[in-house]
C-alpha cells in the first residue's frame, strides 16, 4: 500500500474542516477483492477530525468500493455473482470497439459504483460485525 497525504485538516472559515489522502493498491486483476477498513481507518485517525463523514472513492473505471462482510466465501460469491449478472463476452459494443476484454469490467464498476460515504465518529467502519470497506478490481 502507496499514501499519499494532501495536507492537515483545513478549515474553509465557516467550521467546515476537509482532510484528503489517497491509497494505492496493487491488483491481481479480474475480481481481485482487497480489505481497505485498516487503512480507511487509519487515514480517518491521522486527520485529527472526530466527527464527519468519510468519503471513500475509486479512481478509474474498472474498480469500485463497497462494503462487505469480508471473508472467504462471500470474497469468492461477490465476483461470481457479478460475472453471473453481467458476464465476459465479446458481444458488447466497447468490445466491438476496443477489442480489449474488459468491456464487462466497466460495465460490473459502474453497476457497483465508484465511491462509498459514511460516518466518521465511529471508532472504525464495521458498526456490524464482519463489514469492512472492500476494493474489487474488476478489471
Amino acid at each position: 500500500m502507496w499514501r499519499n497525504t494532501f495536507g492537515v485538516p483545513t478549515d474553509s472559515g465557516q467550521g467546515n474542516v476537509t482532510y484528503q489522502d489517497e491509497i494505492t493498491l496493487p491488483t491481481t486483476g479480474h475480481s481481485h477483492m482487497q480489505d481497505i477498513t485498516a487503512d480507511v481507518a487509519t487515514i480517518i485517525h491521522d486527520s485529527g477530525i472526530q466527527t464527519g463523514t468519510a468519503h471513500i472513492f475509486n479512481v478509474g473505471s474498472t474498480g469500485t468500493i463497497g462494503t462487505i462482510e469480508f471473508e472467504p466465501g462471500l470474497e469468492r460469491d461477490m465476483p461470481e455473482i457479478l460475472d453471473k449478472l453481467i458476464p465476459p463476452g465479446r458481444h458488447y459494443g466497447h468490445e466491438q470497439a476496443w477489442h480489449d476484454g474488459n468491456a464487462h469490467s466497466h460495465l460490473q464498476a459502474t453497476w457497483m459504483g465508484p465511491n462509498s460515504r459514511f460516518p466518521s465518529g465511529m471508532d472504525a467502519p464495521s458498526w456490524e460485525h464482519g463489514n469492512r470497506f472492500s476494493t474489487l478490481n474488476v478489471t
